[in-house]
């Protein structure tokens, strides 16, 4: 629960990071997965920022990258396992890759196996890499983070493999250690993960017969996070999670299976905090104008995604009368809404409000749309 006595002198809009939660949720989950010998890498598109990233690469997790400049941020951080993911790598990018000796490559397509080899060739070095495959299995996520379909732009397909395997075995300076997966984000449905093993073991198989073994096997990640019980969900079933592959998962003699977990790890240790402007009367409604908007957060906007709204200055005060609110931000924008027809304790000027569960695609999607300043992070134990 957040105090509103130790935030009502900061200024707002403003992260708010839990750093105990943090910690606890790294704890549970390297409890489930060290279980398996499951190595683990953190997402960093889900929050790039320094603070958290000392706590993650503290614990002893790897990185999980998807630019350059990620790269170069967990290198910052001492991360000593990067992974770099991505279906459009650039030139710069991988130049960059090769010469911080990343752990490993995703790779998403034939040309950029190729490009990965120029590039490597021209430092004489060796790239390792792994094959993203694209599985086709539906992940029943939201259709924007849905990732692991025929029809989504990520992933080599299987009917690319053959001839795939032939040009591998022309490329001197990339060599082949893994394949990869990611089938989508936010997925609370487990049995999307169990399609997703039952569908891995048969690639597996097929790499055999090819006489093609496979040291590492990276499942990606996309375990969802509870945004509409952040309180008495604070912290994801990890235990369910890696139970699942452990038993649908076939592994070979030797082989290592990755992870790359990003929203489950942060997204419950943080909130928004902003303050309310005004209180506009409308037709059918009432709006809450907050100095927080799309700009700090635009998950609702561009997903139309639900996060919990807290009034704080009334969170203790029951007995007052529910009305109808649309709260929304700023921002010169119709979209500027994080939610419609919400049932709030009457809201006045200068209440303090918590959106919360934004630890994860938050302030690492922030912009200065309209010239507005970037919000401060803010971290409390």
């Amino acid at each position: 629960m957040i105090d509103v006595y130790k935030i009502n002198k900061l200024p707002t809009p403003f992260y708010y990071y839990d750093l105990g939660l943090l910690r606890k949720t790294i704890s549970a989950l390297k409890a489930e997965s060290d279980k398996y010998g499951y190595r683990v890498h953190y997402a960093l598109k889900a929050n790039s920022n320094n603070e958290i990233l000392t706590i993650i690469q503290q614990a002893g997790l790897g990185a999980d990258c998807v630019s350059g400049n990620e790269v170069l941020r967990a290198v910052e951080n001492k991360f000593s396992e990067i992974v770099f993911a991505g279906v459009g790598k650039t030139d710069e990018e991988i130049s960059t890759a090769i010469d911080n000796n990343i752990f490993c490559f995703n790779c998403e397509s034939v040309q950029e196996i190729v490009v990965i080899n120029k590039i490597a060739s021209e430092k004489r070095k060796v790239a390792p890499i792994a094959l993203r495959i694209n599985p086709n299995v539906n992940a029943n996520t939201h259709k924007y983070i849905t990732t692991g379909l025929e029809e989504n732009k990520f992933g080599i397909n299987l009917w690319e493999l053959e001839e795939l395997l032939e040009k591998l075995k022309r490329l001197s300076f990339v060599k082949l250690i893994g394949i990869h997966f990611h089938i989508g984000s936010q997925i609370t449905d487990l049995s999307a993960f169990k399609s997703l093993c039952l569908k891995v073991n048969e690639i597996q198989s097929w790499f055999v017969s090819h006489k093609i073994n496979l040291e590492h096997i990276n499942v990606g990640g996309g375990l969802g996070v509870d945004y509409h019980k952040p309180d008495e969900n604070a912290i994801p079933d990890f235990k369910s999670y890696f139970a699942l592959f452990n038993q649908f998962l076939e592994v070979r003699p030797g082989q290592k299976i990755h992870f790359e977990l990003g929203r489950a790890i942060v997204a419950q240790c943080g909130s928004l905090i902003s303050k309310v402007l005004y209180i506009k009367n409308g037709i059918n409604t009432n709006f809450i104008i907050l100095d927080a908007g799309m700009t700090e957060l635009i998950r609702p906007a561009l997903y139309q995604s639900y996060h919990k709204i807290e009034n704080l200055s009334n969170a203790n005060e029951a007995q007052l009368p529910l009305q109808r609110y649309d709260v929304v931000g700023p921002i010169c924008e119709s979209s500027d809404c994080f939610a419609k027809a919400l049932m709030l304790p009457e809201t006045k000027r200068g209440d303090y409000f918590a959106l919360r569960t934004t630890g994860a695609y938050s302030e690492v999607m922030a912009s200065q749309y309209n010239l507005r300043n970037k919000a401060k992070a803010v971290y409390f134990e």
